[in-house]
């Protein structure tokens, strides 16, 4: 059966949170130690579900790995299959990652279309015209990418659109290719930076992360490593959400602040207290937010991930707020549980118009996704009264150990 998260809420969230090391980046690190001649060991790795379907993923292509504590160890010399099973694919978006590492590895890769969360469509079309200018061949054959590549050589691609997935899996694909990559209009998060790092200590020489053109310089071989993952930009922005919708004091350890200013910009227009350390942030809210207006963008604009857990902050804020979502059309599906709940928020196609109310009321709720489901939980810890969360499975995937870090600053919360 599956579990429940169950919240009283109502009172102010106080005390000081670690975060975990970042989702985004270890799905796209974790596949990359497959295209290494010996081991890799991945520090700071959240224990979390995407990364135990990719342990599955890469079990069964023939690689030993083990997780001790939060260090990931990946063996890779006895993978000699390049066939990912379709079940584990259709569990997690990011599976698509192996297509980039497995065509630089062996030359083919066969992956099914990739699952994970419903957020709108999410369009193959840059990675499969990327790789192909590097000289794969891919055929779409019953909802399975078939690729293959007698070689692949560097060139220079141009991106229509910014895409982090389309970027992640070219620098993959780029890292054992003949010759450099330059890949123009790349995306420029901060977990492309972290891939790029990890790649440039196996041997690949990777320029220009975190810019909008990526230049990668494939190696024949590439050795074994030891890195550790940046923290998670998301979680800390979680966390940021939860101190400002219970007027709660949290103070976020062992995250980066410059990789959160469009988040902290934002709190800040609400009225809310923001103070940065070196590696901390810590969030004061002691009044009732004000309204402003959010507008989801690439990185360094405003995160699409971090849409639906401000939109929480915004739903009790004084005055009306406007959220105008560019980068996924179904991101407003937390919005019906919301109202369950007491919001007053209208949709009209990529935006949201919320007119504040005094406060949320406690009640049953189902998270539709990944984000959706961190909102519920700000949601619930800010309403007065019980919220009881089910499809926990999508928060599980993004958040470690979310019900004790929970307790740790105060909230009455427990799982079934």
């Amino acid at each position: 059966m599956e579990s429940k998260i169950i919240i009283k809420g109502g009172k102010p969230l106080i005390g000081e949170v670690t975060v975990s090391g970042g989702k985004n980046s270890a799905v796209a690190i974790i596949p990359a130690a497959l295209m290494s001649d010996d081991v890799c060991y991945i520090e700071n790795i959240p224990l979390i579900e995407d990364v135990f379907v990719l342990k599955k993923m890469m079990e069964h292509l023939g690689a030993d790995v083990t997780i001790e504590g939060n260090t990931m160890r990946v063996d890779p010399k006895g993978v000699s299959n390049w066939i990912v099973p379709d079940d584990l694919a259709r569990e997690m978006r990011a599976s698509y990652y192996l297509m980039g590492t497995l065509l630089a590895k062996f030359g083919k890769a066969q992956v099914v279309f990739p699952g994970g969360c419903n957020i709108g469509s999410r369009p193959m079309d840059q990675h499969l015209k990327g790789l192909g200018s590097l000289g794969a061949k891919i055929d779409l054959i019953g909802g399975v990418y078939v690729c293959s590549a007698e070689k692949l050589k560097g060139c220079e691609i141009y991106m229509d659109v910014s895409s982090v997935g389309a970027t992640i899996n070219l620098m993959l694909a780029a890292a054992k290719a003949e010759g450099v990559t330059t890949i123009v209009n790349a995306a420029r998060e901060p977990h492309i930076v972290d891939l790029a790092n990890f790649l440039s200590a196996m041997g690949a020489t990777v320029k220009g992360a975190g810019t909008p053109t990526i230049r990668v310089k494939g190696a024949q071989k590439l050795k074994g490593c030891r890195y550790s993952i940046l923290p998670d930009q998301i979680e800390t922005g979680t966390w940021m959400a939860a101190a400002a919708a219970t007027r709660g004091d949290i103070k976020i350890n062992g995250c980066i602040p410059y990789h959160m200013e469009s988040a902290s910009v934002k709190l800040a227009e609400m009225g809310i207290e923001v103070i940065e350390g070196e590696d901390y942030i810590r969030v004061k809210a002691l009044n009732r937010p004000k309204a402003v207006h959010i507008q989801t963008l690439p990185y360094p604009g405003f995160p699409t991930d971090l849409q639906q857990p401000f939109t929480v902050i915004l739903s009790t804020a004084k005055g009306t707020s406007m959220v105008i979502e560019t980068i996924f059309e179904s991101r407003f599906r937390h919005v019906d549980e919301l109202r369950r709940m007491g919001a007053n928020i209208q949709i009209s196609g990529d935006v949201a118009v919320i007119m504040g109310v005094e406060k949320l009321s406690g009640a049953e709720v189902v998270a539709s996704d990944l984000r959706a489901g961190a909102a519920l939980i700000v949601a619930g810890v800010m309403a007065e009264g019980t919220t009881v969360i089910s499809n926990t499975k999508y928060i599980d995937r993004g958040y470690e150990n979310i019900v004790d870090k929970l307790k740790s600053v105060g909230a009455d919360v427990s799982r079934t």
